[in-house]
């Protein structure tokens, strides 16, 4: 089961139980490397299913990978998360042009600087200024993006478009230095798997 996916509002199965994504989140340092950077302390951790998923990487694809019933939107963060009985957990936001987003306005900075290869330290970083700006998410079962592309990890979709600016997509897309359009993985086939749907007070 890879990913990316298109998330069809039409296919998807709404289901209160999988509850309020916990998240909790803190400051920590980092370093960025060239479209992302690494944590490299305790920046917090989110709960699926009573298992903990520590908070290690975060990365930028543009365009975005997921699709909403078919639409591609210009950016996509990816914060990735790792369990101590070695599984994975990804959460994905996906952002249109409108307001540039404040949390990469932060590390714009430190990531226009870096060259491939080359790792510079970012300081302290705080990934709870990331906005999800909504509780409504999508939840299914695929794979990383980036090669190995290894399967069984839990994927986290906000349902909310966040908005970014020209500038900062240019500035993403710029530090990808293999060009943009090999930044974003092309959407797999669902194989007939549930994508579950989380709206508060729906039943």
């Amino acid at each position: 089961m890879q990913s990316p996916i298109d998330l069809l509002d039409v296919r998807v199965q709404v289901f209160p139980g999988l509850g309020k994504l916990l998240r909790d989140y803190r400051a920590a340092p980092a370093a960025v490397k060239n479209r992302g950077h690494d944590i490299e302390g305790d920046a917090g951790k989110i709960k699926i299913n009573d298992t903990n998923y520590h908070l290690k990487q975060c990365h930028w694809h543009s365009p975005s990978e997921h699709t909403f019933n078919g639409s591609r939107h210009v950016m996509e963060l990816h914060l990735v998360h790792y369990s101590s009985q070695g599984g994975t957990a990804v959460t994905a936001i996906v952002y249109e042009y409108g307001r540039p987003d404040r949390f990469l306005s932060k590390l714009l900075r430190h990531i226009t600087r870096v060259d491939p290869g080359e790792e510079i330290d970012a300081g302290i970083i705080s990934p709870g200024d990331i906005k999800f700006g909504s509780r409504k998410y999508y939840r299914y079962n695929g794979s990383l993006t980036i090669p190995p592309c290894t399967e069984g990890v839990i994927w986290t979709v906000i349902k909310k478009v966040r908005t970014v600016s020209r500038e900062q997509v240019k500035a993403i897309r710029d530090a990808v230095h293999d060009g943009y359009e090999a930044n974003a993985r092309p959407t797999q086939s669902s194989d007939g798997r549930t994508v579950f749907e989380y709206t508060p007070g729906e039943i």
